[in-house]
C-alpha cells in the first residue's frame, strides 16, 4: 500500500510519517502557505471566464479540486480535515450535479457527497487493517519473516533478495507499512549485530529494498493494497466494465514475480555490501525457538485468510463472493466467540483514520468530477489528441507519467481520483475498454520509488540508513523496467482478459 496505505506496524501502531505540515517554526510556514497558495489557486480559477464547453459547475469543481490537491500535497492542513472539508465544499460550491430525482438543495448536494465519500471502498480499508492486525498480532508475518530469513543463509547478496522477497510475498496480502515494518526491524537487528551504521553499502541496499518490495507486493492482488481497490470501484462508477479479481492477477502476478528479483538486482548493483556475509544466524533461530510451533491463533488466522483468498479467486466467475463481503466477513469473523483474534478497541487504535478519510474525499471528488462533466472535458481538451496513439505508446506514456506525478502528489489514492475519470473518457473515445488505460494508472500509483515522499519508503527512510537521494539513481531503473513490463503484460495478457 502506498500513501494511503498505511497499517499497523510490527508493534500494533503506524509509524510516524514526518510531513510538511510537522510542528514547528517551518511547518508554520508550510502551513500557512499551503493555505495562503490553495486559497489564491481556488480563487483564480473561479475568476477565469469559464472554457468552452466546460459546465460551469464542472469550472467549480475544477477550482475546489485544485485547493483541495494543494492542501493535500503540502499537508497545509491534515490530510484528513482537508478530506472532510473536500465534503463540505461540495454544497458550497453547488455541484447540483451530484442530485437527482429531487431539488438540488445544499443538504440534498451533501447527503450525494457523503454517500460518494462512505463508499465501499472506504469499508474494505477499514476491515483491511484489522485483517492486517491480525497478522501482526499473532506473530504469523513475523514468523514467516523468520523461517524464511533463516533459509537464506549468510551470503550478504542472497540475503538483500530474500529481504525484498519475503516483503513482496507478504505484502500481497499484509498492508504495505506493516509488511515493510516487520522485515526493517528483522533488518535493523542484524545491521546493529554487523556494526553497519548509515550510509553503508549494505544498509542502503536492504533499507531502500524493503519498501520497494512492499510497494511492489501489493499490486499482486486486488486486495493487496486499497489504491488497487479504489481505482477498480471509479472503473466501474465511470461506467466501465468490472475487472475480476484472477484477471486483476493474471497481470500482477507477473509483475511482481518479475520485478522482485529484477529490483533486489539493481540495488545489489548501486549498492555491493561491503560484507560477504551477514554472519551467523544464532539470533533469528533463537528467535524462531522463542516463538515456538504454530499457535491456535495463528491456524485461525491461515484458515480465515484462505477461506478468504479462494472466494476473492472465485469472484472471477461466482460475482455473488463481491470482494468486499468477502473482507467484511472474513473480518466480522475474527472477532466472532471461539475465534476472538482481537476486540474492537484494538482495532481502532491501529486503524489508520486518516486513511480512511483520503478515500473517502478522493471518491467524493472522483465521482463528482464523473457528474459534473469535468472528467470528460479534461479527457477532450488535454488527452484528446492521445486518442489516435496506438495502444502500446499510450499505455507506456500513462504509465511513466503516473510514476512522474508521484514526485509532486505523493498521495496514491489522489492520482488515481485526478487521472482515472479522463483516462476512462479517453478510452471509450478510443474505441477500446476504457480499463486498458486506467490499470496502468492504477498499478503505476504504487510506483513510488524516486524519492522517499511516500508513506511505505518513510517506514525506513526514517532509520537514517540511506539519504534521500539514494533512492533515486536505483529508483529510475526500477521504475523504467516497471512501465516497461506493464506495457508489455496489458498487450500480451490484456487480450486473454478481455482488455483489447
Amino acid at each position: 500500500m502506498t500513501a494511503g496505505d498505511a497499517g499497523p506496524a510490527a508493534g500494533g501502531t503506524s509509524p510516524a510519517a514526518p510531513g510538511p505540515g510537522a510542528p514547528g517554526a517551518t511547518g508554520s510556514n508550510v502551513t500557512t502557505a499551503g493555505l495562503l497558495g490553495a486559497a489564491a489557486l481556488t480563487g483564480f480559477i473561479l475568476i477565469l471566464p469559464t472554457p468552452e464547453g466546460l459546465p460551469p459547475e464542472a469550472h467549480r469543481l475544477a477550482a475546489l479540486f485544485a485547493g483541495v490537491l494543494v492542501l493535500w500535497s503540502t499537508e497545509a492542513l491534515p490530510i484528513a480535515v482537508t478530506s472532510l472539508l473536500a465534503l463540505a465544499l461540495q454544497p458550497l460550491f453547488s455541484l447540483t450535479s451530484l442530485v437527482s430525482g429531487r431539488p438540488p438543495t445544499p443538504g440534498a448536494i451533501f447527503g450525494a457527497a457523503a454517500a460518494n465519500f462512505m463508499s465501499s471502498v472506504f469499508f474494505f480499508v477499514l476491515v483491511m487493517f484489522a485483517i492486517a492486525y491480525a497478522w501482526v498480532k499473532t506473530g504469523l508475518a513475523r514468523r514467516f519473516a523468520l523461517w524464511l530469513i533463516a533459509r537464506a543463509g549468510t551470503d550478504a547478496t542472497r540475503a538483500v533478495y530474500v529481504f525484498m522477497i519475503g516483503t513482496g510475498m507478504i505484502s500481497m496480502v499484509v498492508s504495505d507499512v506493516p509488511a515493510a515494518a516487520i522485515f526493517m526491524a528483522i533488518a535493523v537487528g542484524i545491521l546493529d549485530k554487523l556494526g553497519l551504521r548509515p550510509g553503508s553499502r549494505f544498509g542502503r541496499a536492504v533499507m531502500i529494498g524493503i519498501p520497494i518490495a512492499a510497494l511492489i507486493g501489493g499490486v499482486g492482488t486486488p486486495a493487496g493494497s486499497s489504491i488497487n481497490l479504489l481505482g477498480l470501484v471509479m472503473i466501474e462508477q465511470a461506467g466501465g466494465e468490472r475487472v475480476p479479481f484472477l484477471h486483476w492477477m493474471a497481470i500482477g502476478i507477473p509483475m511482481v514475480a518479475v520485478l522482485l528479483p529484477v529490483a533486489a538486482w539493481v540495488l545489489v548493483k548501486f549498492f555491493p555490501p561491503e560484507i560477504a556475509s551477514i554472519g551467523d544466524l544464532e539470533e533469528i533461530h533463537d528467535d524462531r525457538r522463542r516463538i515456538g510451533p504454530v499457535s491456535t491463533a495463528e491456524w485461525k488466522v491461515i484458515a480465515i485468510m484462505g477461506a478468504m483468498l479462494t472466494l476473492w479467486i472465485a469472484s472471477t466467475w461466482l460475482p455473488v463472493f463481491d470482494t468486499f463481503l468477502v473482507a467484511v466477513v472474513g473480518a466480522v469473523a475474527m472477532f466472532l466467540p471461539g475465534i476472538g483474534l482481537f476486540t474492537w478497541k484494538e482495532v481502532q487504535q491501529v486503524t489508520g483514520w486518516d486513511t480512511l478519510m483520503v478515500i473517502g474525499g478522493v471518491t467524493s471528488l472522483g465521482q463528482a468530477s464523473s457528474r459534473t462533466g469535468l472528467a470528460t472535458w479534461l479527457a477532450e481538451s488535454a488527452l484528446g489528441g492521445l486518442a489516435d496513439w496506438n495502444a502500446v505508446a499510450l499505455i507506456a506514456a500513462i504509465s511513466a507519467f503516473t510514476v512522474v506525478i508521484h514526485l509532486m502528489l505523493p498521495i496514491a489514492p489522489v492520482i488515481n481520483a485526478v487521472m482515472i475519470p479522463p483516462i476512462m473518457v479517453l478510452g471509450a473515445a478510443a474505441g477500446v475498454n476504457p480499463a486498458l488505460y486506467a490499470l496502468p494508472v492504477i498499478f503505476t500509483a504504487s510506483c513510488a520509488f524516486l524519492l522517499p515522499l511516500d508513506a511505505v519508503p518513510l517506514v525506513t527512510y526514517s532509520r537514517g540508513y540511506y539519504r534521500m537521494f539514494d533512492m533515486l539513481p536505483p529508483g529510475l531503473v526500477i521504475s523504467a523496467v516497471w512501465v516497461v513490463l506493464m506495457t508489455a503484460l496489458l498487450i500480451v495478457i490484456g487480450p486473454l482478459v478481455g482488455l483489447l
